[in-house]
């Protein structure tokens, strides 16, 4: 069994809402936002790919950089001389606190060079997260003004009354279709949490996972709405 989310078939099934949402709704918005989205896993897919690999450009930069840096303080060393006559307690503590610093300087520039690659991959990482999140509340949008009583029940419309030309099985197609949109958002966002074993980016998909599943559980709760009072009506 594959434990692992396969990106192809991610895509392959945005692909496939996308016709079933043409097909039914081909002038609305939440079929560009679909599309759009098969764009956004296929970029996923590749920046995945990318962060999965080790960035050799990076990691030659930083070995130079660490390098002359040791090669600096070697030649600096040895400049540093010490004469035993006029050697006193506290020069040496002064040189000891001096040696330190540096030590502690030198380890900190070290870690900072070290986890550069991972840093920016990081970056690069929540970049595309944001993304996604801002993709889920876009498709939220597109079903906010989607009330079910509106198209069950009578009412009194307002010029800014927002247009529902939907019958009742639409709309539950409709409501169906941004459901499903954002479970793949969610899945678009585990493929970087699959591919960037990093913390920070793990906790930014758990986070984008917890608003589509939100998101999602309100549109279903439009659904049960609409099927009640469908029923009620029908009874």
């Amino acid at each position: 069994m594959d434990r692992r989310l396969d990106e192809e078939k991610t895509i392959k099934n945005i692909g496939i809402l996308s016709k079933r949402i043409q097909e039914r709704f081909p002038d609305s918005g939440l079929n560009k936002v679909c599309e759009e989205l098969i764009i956004i896993a296929q970029e996923s897919k590749k920046r995945a790919i990318r962060f999965s690999k080790p960035n050799f450009s990076v990691r030659i930069l930083v070995v130079i950089v660490i390098l002359i840096s040791l090669a600096v303080l070697i030649y600096s060393s040895n400049y540093i001389k010490v004469t035993a006559d006029v050697f006193t307690w506290g020069e040496f503590i002064q040189i000891l606190e001096a040696g330190l610093n540096n030590v502690i300087l030198i380890g900190a520039t070290l870690i900072f060079l070290v986890t550069f690659e991972t840093r920016l991959k990081r970056k690069r990482a929540l970049t595309a997260l944001y993304e996604l999140r801002a993709v889920a509340h876009v498709i939220d949008m597109h079903q906010l003004t989607k009330d079910p009583s509106k198209i069950l029940t009578k009412q009194v419309i307002t010029p800014s009354s927002p247009n529902l030309p939907f019958t009742p099985y639409e709309l539950t197609r409709y409501l169906n279709y941004s459901s499903e949109m954002l479970s793949l958002v969610g899945k678009i966002a585990a493929i970087y949490g699959e591919n960037l074993r990093d913390q920070i980016v793990i906790a930014a998909v758990n986070e984008i996972e917890n608003l589509t599943t939100g998101l999602s559980r309100k549109i279903w709760q439009k659904i049960i709405i609409l099927n009640r009072l469908h029923n009620e009506i029908n009874a």
